[in-house]
């Protein structure tokens, strides 16, 4: 065993003797693996920001309900009656003013984006009185709320800052209606942050919807109380509607982008990969061949072909790790809370969000590329250690 660390040491140190003569090999090993690792974190951030968007928020305490069968706020229609009854249904918590239930409507409006001067769909929801205390992560950070009755809306910071005309004090025009902005908010990076509000009793009749809402969100006693607040809603003959726990909501709506982002992004670092480990793959055999001699002449000496194999897959593997250090840093330095906004499918709008790259993301990215090394290390250390050693004592 002893025999054998000092035959892999002698032969490791005669590695890296070597390695300034293929500066030019090595440094494209290295880049090129940055390369797929910065592409790999960076495609991943997006996925990741755009989850943090939707999910940052929610509580389990709190239940969304939809038409059955409606997947989104969107496809769903309840009619007002129907509001009263979720109202009464027991396990709603009783605020000052009634139960802490709001039937919401839920439009996408066309506005500029603030980047390009092209438009792009923003949700406009309305709210009932209640929407406050049902989402208490809102908070109020410019301005005030809207009051209701009147043409104000408030808009959440991210659309705030994606889109023209949505500053305090700014007006737009939407249909029949003008409207002000007389607040900005936020909601912890929540999925509210991309939306406008305002008084859904002012909203439904500019789109004729008075006697419609979408849904309803409602705050619960407790987060236990939803298995029997949901049984009570959905075996009522009167009402035909889907009951969710907010977060299981949100989470469900991303779902489908976010696979879609890591399916892509997952497709195109494996095409860039494969790229990189033919990069691997010269520079390795580059690293054999110059060593030809010394292999040769090692194992003529009685040193065994797993020592060279060894060797030769540290030295992938350390080029690789300092790629993927380098890719990680830079994807860090580019990514990381780099503003954007995406089409949200479930509702045809844009959602604004942050690229978010994580310690969790770093560390699969040195994964990868650690993998690339190995892969692109193994075929040229076989190769070393199978060589007869007549054949590299030719080359003395």
């Amino acid at each position: 065993m002893i025999r054998f660390i000092r035959q892999t040491v002698a032969v490791t140190r005669m590695t890296f003797a070597t390695l300034g003569q293929r500066k030019g090999s090595s440094f494209a090993s290295v880049f090129g693996i940055a390369g797929v690792v910065a592409v790999f974190v960076g495609v991943l951030s997006i996925a990741n920001g755009f989850r943090n968007a939707m999910t940052a928020t929610g509580s389990p305490r709190n239940a969304v309900i939809l038409r059955s069968g409606a997947s989104s706020e969107m496809m769903s229609s309840l009619r007002r009656e129907s509001g009263r009854i979720i109202s009464d249904a027991p396990g709603i918590v009783m605020g000052e003013n009634g139960p802490l239930a709001s039937a919401e409507l839920f439009v996408v409006i066309s506005l500029p984006k603030i980047s390009t001067g092209t438009d792009a769909n923003v949700p406009l929801r309305g709210v009932g009185d209640a929407a406050f205390d049902v989402r208490d992560d809102i908070e109020i950070i410019e301005g005030r709320r809207f009051e209701p009755g009147k043409n104000e809306v408030i808009v959440g910071r991210a659309a705030a800052a994606e889109f023209a005309g949505l500053q305090l004090n700014d007006k737009f025009q939407v249909g029949p209606n003008e409207w002000t902005v007389v607040g900005t908010f936020t909601e912890r990076g929540g999925i509210s942050e991309s939306e406008i509000w305002t008084d859904a009793k002012v909203l439904g009749p500019a789109y004729a919807r008075d006697e419609y809402f979408q849904a309803a969100y409602v705050r619960l006693k407790d987060a236990d109380t939803f298995d029997s607040f949901k049984d009570a809603l959905t075996s009522d003959p009167r009402l035909r509607v889907k009951v969710t726990r907010q977060t299981d909501f949100y989470s469900e709506q991303s779902t489908g982008i976010y696979m879609m982002i890591v399916t892509l992004g997952a497709l195109v670092a494996t095409l860039m990969a494969i790229g990189a480990i033919f990069g691997a793959l010269n520079t390795m055999f580059s690293a054999v061949a110059a060593r030809t001699r010394e292999i040769g002449t090692l194992r003529a000496l009685g040193f065994n072909g797993l020592p060279v194999i060894i060797s030769i897959l540290i030295e992938s593997i350390l080029l690789a790790l300092v790629g993927g250090s380098i890719g990680g840093g830079l994807a860090w330095w580019a990514f990381d809370g780099y503003q954007a906004a995406t089409i949200n499918w479930q509702t045809f709008s844009q959602v604004a969000f942050a690229f978010d790259v994580t310690p969790s993301l770093l560390i699969q990215g040195i994964c990868y590329a650690t993998l690339i090394g190995v892969v692109g290390g193994l075929f040229p250390a076989f190769r070393a250690a199978r060589m007869p050693v007549t054949t590299a004592l030719r080359e003395i």
